[in-house]
């Protein structure tokens, strides 16, 4: 049954705490005994602009390796394989018209669909708009080789990025050309079909992987039909230049959105879309295109440049479900948009010696530009009808960057660094019958940073930082809600950029042999002018500024415990609350909305020497409130999940067969909660226990 808790009534689950200290105490004893299986200490991280071990950078770093994302996974979001990531909470798991929430240190939270406060690369390209706005809609999960998660103010790296980084890298080609067809099959009528080719050719590297997915869904009304294709190629001009060209493409036509239920509705039939969802025809279409260019040059050992040039085209169409509770804007519920994005950069790294001590430095700038040609339209139930609103939307994105690592003594490492971003935002009001609209903002802001890390003792490091971090509002949290009778106003609301201030203390290391690995961190925020929501009229999102303060703790555990044997663990303690709101003053001192308190992710994974493997994990998420007045909040959950499969060769042909089963304790929970929603519809039932299972079949052209 499906429960949720009262003020003064939090239901933390204090037993999470013995679980903890249990398996620290576990870690221990059997590591003491443990094999001589080894965690890589060779983890070069890139994203932060300069290439690094990762266990020397002064931040909280996290990099999710190839098996991890693709090995026995359903595939269906980026939250399979980053649950074990401390620090990011994810919403919308199941919801694909909304697109995959993430939450890194509270900070993404806020947005009624897709993505605020991260920025999201792949392959050096950014997935994260001039506005600020990401989506991971066009993210190939069976094409990926590594995540790299930077968690913390990433502003001095990439500008408009309060939470941090997610970089997500494609597969090179095999050096052994290679055909690969694979099928998985699961509940609620999924169907995943995908096609991977690769190799190496003379100075040609390429990988090209094309898949469909659909799905039918847990809950009325969430059907979805997915089609992509992700390529990449790489041509070594000589032996010290090369270019990548890569190349995306998706085709989703259909994402319905089954829409937020009230505690009651969700109680009695989960799997209901709510009615004013269906009668409006709730989803979404789109189509998109991306194409980028990389252009490495290596001078020699010390001096490297890099240019990156990219294009985005994306065509899209929302059915929302507005209601009839609200005066004309109920029938404003069809958003069309062309978007063209585009940008280039240029980087310069130096890897040489300063004044006689190692040094690491790098400069360079970024700029992108994005128009989106926006419309909206009367939905006659679900029906296409009078255009109502029209308007032109332009961002313009500049930004230049410096960061040096400097050893000041063998074991000390001096990072500092910063970034001039200069942000236009415009609209153009072309439905002049209500008065023009047309409006244009411009935010400048510098934001510096500067950690050190101290390599105290072989292989444990501990390290500090201040960083600081700007933020842009998004045009959607710009959208005027200024709504009257026969009066649809466009133009800008009153929403300012936000900044905040980091201090951040860490110790990474490892223990016993190498067996084991270990990162701490604590840090403390504060936000000035935090864009915050303050309500959701059917799936479009109204914001204010609000002051806030974030404290938090996170770690990560991994040991090998035997051969073969590995267990991950992570942790996460967020203390999340309002210091100013000017619109409604009672809500400071109440905490953020759509946030736990706590998380712990652990998983064993079990892998022969045979190509055999079992993996299980398991996730707790604590309760939290689910608007601002703190009026409501969810119940605690832990969701358990176990894959396994193997892989056989026979001559050049390899076999991986595999299967997994979802919430194996069929535990009732919400996979979404719709922050601020009207009419207390906030919930969004996740699946109950369900299975699946597949095959990949490869042939090796030797």
């Amino acid at each position: 049954m499906y429960r949720t808790s009262r003020p003064g009534n939090q239901n933390t689950d204090c037993s999470l705490y013995p679980m903890i200290g249990m398996m620290l105490l576990s870690l221990l004893c059997l590591t003491a005994q443990a094999a001589s299986t080894t965690i890589d200490d060779e983890v070069v991280i890139t994203s932060t602009r300069i290439e690094n071990y990762g266990i020397e950078l002064p931040a909280a770093v996290t990099l999710v390796g190839r098996d991890d994302v693709q090995l026995g996974r359903q595939s269906l979001g980026l939250d399979e394989s980053l649950g074990r990531v401390p620090g990011l909470f994810f919403q919308d798991r199941y919801n694909f018209a909304q697109d995959l929430r993430i939450a890194i240190r509270g900070f993404g939270s806020r947005a009624a669909f897709g993505i605020r406060g991260i920025k999201v690369f792949v392959d050096g390209i950014p997935s994260t708009l001039a506005d600020g706005q990401s989506g991971v809609d066009d993210i190939d999960l069976g094409s990926t080789d590594r995540i790299e998660v930077i968690r913390g103010p990433s502003s001095s790296i990439y500008g408009s990025a309060s939470g941090g980084i997610i970089s997500i890298f494609s597969e090179d080609g095999a050096e052994t050309p290679f055909l690969e067809a694979g099928l998985s099959i699961g509940e609620y009528n999924q169907r995943k079909y995908q096609i991977k080719a690769g190799g190496q050719v003379d100075k040609l590297n390429y990988m090209v992987n094309g898949s469909q997915l659909l799905l039918d869904g847990y809950r009325d009304l969430s059907e979805l039909e997915h089609t992509m294709l992700n390529s990449k190629f790489g041509y070594a001009l000589d032996d010290s230049s090369s270019l990548t060209l890569l190349f995306n493409l998706v085709d989703s036509p259909l994402a319905n959105d089954p829409g937020g239920l009230t505690l009651a509705d969700a109680t009695a039939n989960p799997r209901q879309a709510h009615s004013r969802n269906i009668s409006s025809n709730a989803g979404e279409s789109l189509s998109q295109q991306r194409l980028g260019l990389v252009y490495e040059k290596a001078f020699n050992d010390q001096h490297r440049i890099t240019l990156r040039n990219y294009y985005l085209w994306r065509d899209f169409q929302n059915f929302l479900p507005i209601g009839s509770h609200i005066p004309f804007v109920e029938h404003d519920g069809v958003v069309e948009f062309d978007r063209f994005f585009y940008g280039a950069g240029a980087q310069y790294n130096y890897d040489g010696s300063l004044a006689g001590r190692p040094n690491r430095f790098t400069a360079g700038f970024d700029i992108d530009i994005q128009g989106d040609d926006r419309q909206r339209y009367i939905n006659n139930a679900g029906v296409k009808g009078n255009l109502s609103f029209d308007q032109l939307e332009e961002a313009e994105a500049l930004g230049f960057y410096f960061r040096d690592e400097i050893d000041l003594v063998e074991r000390l490492t001096l990072t500092f660094g910063g970034r001039y971003d200069i942000v236009n935002l415009s609209v153009g009001d072309r439905t002049l019958s209500n008065g023009n609209q047309s409006s244009e903002l411009e935010f400048e802001e510098f934001s510096p940073t500067v950690g050190l890390s101290f390599n105290i003792l072989p292989g444990l490091y501990l390290y500090g930082n201040f960083a600081t971090s700007f933020e842009t509002p998004t045009f959607t949290e710009l959208a005027n809600p200024t709504r009257s009778l026969n009066v649809n106003l466009g133009g800008f609301n009153n929403v300012s950029a936000q900044t905040a201030e980091s201090f951040e203390i860490g110790a990474k290391g490892r223990l016993l042999d190498n067996r084991v690995y270990f990162d701490l961190a604590y840090y403390t925020m504060q936000v000035n002018d935090e864009i915050t929501n303050v309500s959701n009229q059917g799936s479009r999102g109204y914001f204010e500024n609000a002051d806030t303060s974030r404290d938090g703790l996170e770690a990560t555990l991994v040991a090998d415990l035997i051969d073969g044997l590995r267990w991950t663990s992570s942790y996460t303690y967020s203390d999340f609350s309002f210091d100013r709101f000017q619109a409604t003053p009672a809500l400071v001192g109440n905490k953020l909305p759509g946030l736990p308190e706590q998380q712990f992710y652990t998983e064993l994974a079990y892998t022969h020497a045979s190509g055999f493997y079992v993996i299980w994990d398991m996730l707790y998420v604590d309760n939290f409130y689910v608007n601002n007045a703190n009026s409501e909040m969810t119940d605690a959950y832990t969701v358990a999940n176990v894959r396994a499969g193997f892989s056989k060769t026979i001559g050049d042909w390899e076999l991986a067969p595999y299967i997994g089963m979802n919430n194996l304790s069929d535990e009732n929970y919400f996979g979404n909660v719709r922050i601020n929603a009207v009419g207390n519809r906030y919930y969004e039932p996740a699946p109950d226990m369900n299975a699946y299972g597949g095959i990949s079949i490869r042939y090796n052209l030797r």
